[in-house]
């Protein structure tokens, strides 16, 4: 009986030594990411976390219920000292107005919606892409130059954007770009945030995984998108929400001067500025704008912690 259990126990030794050593190192990194880890801490201490956590959660939503609240207030109650909260007499006066404002514009408001939409999935897509592939040689490989190169996607994320706005003005109109979509998007593909969590994740992976796809006879561009794409998912969602946000927001005034080409932001932003008439229009506008980039988020926000936790930033 112990001979049999122990031939038994070969058989199925030699059965996973079989496998491609790809396929046993994703079964060794399941089972440790199964494995749970116990935290010594009391209930009198989860309590007061939870309590603490739940009132800086409430206090953070503060500034969201009140831009909701203001887009179904009338006029009186937003010019109302000391504001409130909460909405006492809802209407839909303010979003009537802006679609009032909309129709008699010049440029039909599809044309605006048309424009952001394009810029945002083109330019969000293009540097997902962009960077991983420039991210992928410099964390995996010994690239000539690549400690000068990630030293200087470091130093680029230390200046704010409007430091590099007239450079990135000049190089645009020497290509010939302005008055385009690409003035938009071109800058897009060169944000450095993007290359710099996408090298910080990738340098996670193990390299055994690539030296195993290699003797399987897996190309560079398969290894790519097959094993080191899904490895670092979280990375790449976490550029759609950044990358999403700031497109969708996005003026683009400083290079497009076409009327037809501005962003729905702009024609947004015209309606709304035209007075205290118009404040109840720009709170309607508010609203709009951040529905779409906080359905993004909360959509995808565990992905989001989990990129921050390997690129070392807290």
């Amino acid at each position: 009986m112990a001979r049999k259990e122990k031939d038994l126990n070969e058989i199925k030794s030699r059965r996973i030594d079989s496998r491609p050593f790809s396929e046993i190192s994703a079964l060794k990194v399941s089972r440790r990411s199964k494995k749970k880890k116990r935290i010594n801490r009391s209930r009198a201490g989860d309590i007061a976390l939870f309590c603490f956590l739940a009132l800086f959660g409430c206090f953070s939503a503060l500034p969201l219920i009140l831009t909701v609240s203001n887009a179904f207030k009338p006029l009186d109650e937003i010019f109302l000292y000391p504001p409130r909260f909460f909405v006492k007499n809802p209407t839909l006066d303010n979003f009537s107005d802006l679609v009032n404002a909309l129709g008699s514009s010049l440029v039909p408001f599809s044309r605006y919606f048309f424009n952001t939409i394009m810029v945002t999935i083109v330019g969000t897509i293009g540097h997902i892409l962009i960077s991983s592939m420039c991210a992928y040689p410099l964390a995996k490989y010994k690239v000539p130059g690549g400690a000068i190169i990630s030293g200087l996607v470091v130093y680029s994320l230390m200046f704010p954007q409007s430091v590099t706005a007239i450079p990135n003005y000049m190089v645009l109109n020497w290509l010939g770009l302005i008055d385009t979509y690409w003035s938009v998007i071109l800058p897009a593909f060169a944000y450095s945030m993007g290359l710099f969590l996408m090298k910080q994740f990738m340098t996670s992976v193990p390299t055994s995984l690539i030296e195993a796809a290699k003797i399987d006879g897996a190309s560079e561009f398969k290894i790519y998108y097959k094993i080191i794409m899904p490895l670092v998912k979280p990375a790449w969602v976490t550029l759609i929400i950044l990358l999403f946000q700031s497109l969708w927001a996005t003026y683009g005034s400083s290079t497009i001067y076409r009327e037809d080409y501005k962003m729905v932001s702009y024609a947004l932003n015209q309606i709304a500025t035209a007075g205290a008439a118009r404040q109840g229009t720009l709170a309607a506008v508010s609203l709009i704008m951040i529905i779409v980039p906080i359905g993004v988020f909360v959509i995808s926000q565990s992905q989001v912690m989990e990129t921050m936790a390997h690129s070392g930033m807290k």
